[in-house]
């Protein structure tokens, strides 16, 4: 490549090791994405079906799962498909700004869910007589649909900031997807002050998520504590357990991935994070979400049985 040319496509080197390993490791990770997008799915079912779930609680359960599943899809199957090729696999320079803008929207998106979920939970623990009329239907539908403008209004500087460099050092990138960091690698520019200023956003969003989470919670554990009966306490808490789960979960790989001024740190770094957020965490979430909640299993429970009469008649 000529050292005066930007990339047009770009190599993805995926994983190392042999055919056969590439082979093992589909195989996992083909499960795990199954497995992620059965288990959303049927949350989502559930949440529309049941008519004891139609709650605010639910109704943004179903939207998180919403995102986990398209999430996972734009980076999954892609590095599924690299392990089943025997080269590298090549990737457009449309597609790969495509997958970047895509993935880094819904996490924001995704952010800002777990941000509303936890003032949420604190508005049903710390003011049960209000809920109602706090989490009416109306707020419900603009604060997700506010979390879903955001997240993707929110990615389009940074995402066109990324493509702005001339990419001329080589169009090899060491990772499974598009990842921002080792496409910075590649540019022949000055990426210290875009890569401030994309730390600067990345703080800014996840901060801005996590502290209505932490406040929320601090609020939330006083008023457990203050409740007189244990089986009061024990009831409060199982209604916020999953969420704060599934928050140290998801804000704990995602800040060692996105919030640190350097970008461009090792590869193999970047890989093991990435399979944490978009194989581990999603392939978790439905389990969090359902194993510790018993109206969710339920439904479930009651799901089964109606199947399991429709196919006896």
């Amino acid at each position: 490549m000529s050292n005066h040319s930007s990339a047009t496509e770009f190599c993805l080197l995926g994983f190392p090791g042999s055919q056969e390993l590439h082979h093992i490791l589909f195989a996992i990770f083909f499960l795990f994405y199954s497995v992620t997008i059965m288990g959303n799915t049927i949350i989502i079912v559930i949440i529309c079906v049941d008519k004891h779930l139609h709650s605010p609680m639910y109704f943004f359960l179903g939207h998180l799962s919403a995102v986990e599943m398209l999430a996972t899809s734009i980076i999954v199957p892609m590095m599924l498909w690299g392990l089943l090729l025997p080269g590298m696999q090549t990737v457009s320079l449309t597609a790969c700004v495509t997958q970047l803008f895509l993935y880094l929207a819904l996490g924001t998106t995704e952010f800002a869910l777990l941000g509303v979920m936890a003032v949420d939970r604190y508005v049903a623990v710390c003011n049960p007589l209000r809920y109602n009329t706090i989490m009416n239907s109306h707020t419900c539908i603009s604060v997700v649909t506010g979390s879903w403008v955001f997240g993707f209004l929110s990615e389009i500087w940074p995402v066109y900031a990324t493509f702005q460099f001339t990419f001329c050092k080589s169009n090899m990138l060491d990772h499974f997807y598009c990842d921002r960091g080792q496409l910075l690698k590649l540019s022949c520019g000055d990426t210290l002050f875009t890569e401030f200023v994309l730390f600067l956003m990345a703080v800014f969003i996840v901060i801005g998520s996590l502290v209505p989470t932490i406040v929320s919670y601090i609020y939330i554990t006083s008023t457990i504590l203050k409740m007189p009966t244990a089986s009061g306490r024990r009831k409060a808490f199982s209604t916020c357990a999953s969420h704060l789960t599934f928050v140290v979960i998801g804000y704990g790989s995602c800040l060692f991935l996105y919030v640190k001024p350097k970008q461009t740190q090792a590869a193999e770094y970047n890989k093991i994070v990435s399979l944490l957020i978009f194989v581990l965490t999603p392939f978790l979430s439905p389990f969090i979400f359902t194993l510790r909640n018993d109206k969710v299993k339920e439904a479930l429970r009651d799901g089964v049985k109606r199947c399991g009469q429709l196919l006896k008649d």
